[in-house]
């Protein structure tokens, strides 16, 4: 059973960083893809990031591209999200989420319905 647990989320001030992480359990990962997702309050799930765990082709939404980047430690079935610079506008949950995309190790998907796993969501709060 696929599992995936987000933590490091928190509160920090605007401007500052934080790293959330998405420990991966239940399966091999090496065809799959991971992606970050977030949800305001009142807003719909937006995509942040994703990489496509084999090749580490990265793809970011226009909202956090060069503040934010997303990695993975394949020992560890871990993947990360190091998030700089960051605003107010960033408030979220913070969702991490898996999705199979088998035999194409440069795609990197962006929509929901492409992601088959889901964490719980981790908070990340920024204050002005």
């Amino acid at each position: 059973q696929v599992q995936l647990v987000e933590s490091g989320g928190g509160l920090v001030q605007a401007g500052g960083s934080l790293r959330v992480s998405c420990a991966a359990s239940g399966r091999t990962f090496s065809s799959y893809a991971m992606g970050w997702f977030r949800q305001a309050p009142g807003k719909d799930r937006e995509f942040v990031a994703a990489i496509n765990w084999r090749s580490g082709y990265t793809k970011y939404s226009d909202s956090v591209k060069g503040r934010f980047t997303i990695s993975r430690d394949n020992a560890k079935n871990t993947v990360f999200l190091q998030m700089n610079s960051l605003k107010p506008e960033d408030t979220a949950v913070y969702y991490c989420a898996a999705g199979d995309v088998s035999g194409n190790y440069y795609y990197t998907p962006y929509r929901r319905y492409e992601y088959g796993y889901w964490g719980q969501g981790t908070q990340v709060t920024v204050s002005s």
